[in-house]
C-alpha cells in the first residue's frame, strides 16, 4: 500500500515537458491528398450540376421561343384572305426585298385584311375603325451575321394600304387621300382582281409600285420607289442543319408544300427547319418550325443528331384564313 502511495506522488510530482508540436511533412501531404480525393469529385459534381442546368434551360428557352413564334405566325394568318402555294411564292418572289439574296428566302407569304382600331373621325360616317390589305412575308434566314447566331432565324416583312379619307391628305405616288401618318406602305400596290383568270393567276400577276409619275407645269417627272427597311427578325436559333435533319413531311392532298428549297438550291434550301403546307383554295396552311438550342451553348458542331434531339424542339400548326374576297 505504501508502495502504491509513494509511486502516485512520484507521478503526481514529476517534471513537465512543454512541448510546441505541429504538423509534420507527411501529415500534410496525407491531409492533402484526402482533400483531393474528397474535393475533386465534389467539384466534379457542381460543375455537371451547373451544365445540366445550363443545358436544361437553353432547352427550355427554345421550346419557348419556339412556341412563342408558331403562336404569333398563327394569329397572324387568321387574318388571311389569301396564301400563296409554292407556285405563287415563286410567281411574286421578285417583286419582294432582296430577291437576289440567296440567303434569305421565303417560305410563307400571304395577303390579309389587317385591323385597324380608332384611326378614323366620328365625323367621317360615325365610325372610327377600319380595315386595309397587307401583304406578309416570313423569311427563312442562314448568313451568320452579328449579332445573330450561327443557326438560322426567321424574320417578318409587311407593306399595307393606307387609310383612305376623302378630306384627308395626299400621300406621294398614290391619287386617293389618306388619314394623316396612314399612307401606303412604301412600294405598297393593290392587287387586282378585274379581268379573265382564276384567283391564283391575278394574285400571281401583283406587282409593287417601283416607280410613279407626277406632272408639274408639263413637266413629267419619274421618281422610283424602293423598299424602305429590312425584314425584322421574329426568331432566332432556328434549325440550320442541311444534311441529316428529320425530312419534311409529305402534304396532304389538295395543299401544296412550300419549303425554301422550292426557290434556293443553295445552303438555306436544303434545311427543313421552316416550312408549311398550303391550301390556297380554302385559304388554310400547316405551319411547321425546328428549333436549334445547341446553338445556345456553343457556336460549333451544333447539325442535328438523332441522339441529341432533345435539342431541336419542333411545333407545328394549322390555321384556316378567316378573311375571304368579293372576286365578282
Amino acid at each position: 500500500m505504501n508502495l502504491i502511495k509513494f509511486l502516485l506522488i512520484k507521478y503526481k510530482n514529476r517534471p513537465t515537458v512543454i512541448r510546441d508540436d505541429g504538423f509534420t511533412l507527411i501529415e500534410l501531404l496525407v491531409a492533402s491528398i484526402v482533400a483531393v480525393l474528397v474535393i475533386t469529385p465534389l467539384f466534379g459534381f457542381m460543375i455537371n450540376i451547373v451544365n445540366t442546368d445550363r443545358q436544361e434551360q437553353a432547352k427550355g428557352s427554345s421550346e419557348q421561343e419556339i412556341q412563342s413564334a408558331i403562336d404569333y405566325i398563327a394569329r397572324d394568318l387568321q387574318q388571311a384572305i389569301y396564301i400563296y402555294n409554292e407556285a405563287g411564292v415563286d410567281a411574286i418572289k421578285a417583286q419582294l426585298p432582296s430577291p437576289n439574296d440567296a440567303n434569305l428566302v421565303p417560305v410563307l407569304v400571304f395577303w390579309k385584311r389587317e385591323f385597324i382600331n380608332g384611326v378614323l373621325t366620328a365625323a367621317d360616317n360615325n365610325k372610327d375603325d377600319t380595315f386595309v390589305y397587307s401583304l406578309v412575308a416570313y423569311y427563312l434566314i442562314k448568313d451568320d451575321s452579328a449579332p445573330w447566331s450561327k443557326a438560322a432565324r426567321i424574320a417578318r416583312w409587311q407593306i399595307r394600304d393606307g387609310v383612305k379619307l376623302s378630306s384627308g391628305v395626299s400621300c406621294s405616288g398614290y391619287t386617293d387621300k389618306y388619314v394623316s401618318g396612314y399612307c401606303p406602305s412604301t412600294g405598297y400596290a393593290p392587287f387586282k382582281l378585274e379581268g379573265v383568270g382564276t384567283l391564283a393567276q391575278k394574285m400571281n400577276s401583283w406587282t409593287r409600285l417601283s416607280s410613279y409619275t407626277t406632272t408639274v407645269n408639263n413637266v413629267p417627272t419619274t421618281t422610283n420607289v424602293s423598299y424602305q427597311g429590312a425584314p425584322f427578325v421574329l426568331i432566332d436559333y432556328i434549325d440550320q442543319t442541311t444534311t441529316g435533319a428529320p425530312a419534311a413531311i409529305t402534304c396532304p392532298t389538295g395543299t401544296s408544300k412550300v419549303t425554301p428549297a422550292s426557290f434556293n438550291t443553295r445552303a438555306t434550301g436544303q434545311m427543313t427547319s421552316f416550312y408549311a403546307c398550303v391550301d390556297t383554295t380554302n385559304t388554310a396552311a400547316q405551319v411547321f418550325l425546328r428549333g436549334n438550342a445547341l446553338a445556345r451553348l456553343k457556336s460549333s458542331n451544333i447539325n442535328y443528331s438523332s441522339s441529341q434531339k432533345n435539342y431541336f424542339p419542333e411545333v407545328t400548326v394549322r390555321v384556316q384564313g378567316r378573311g375571304f374576297l368579293f372576286t365578282q
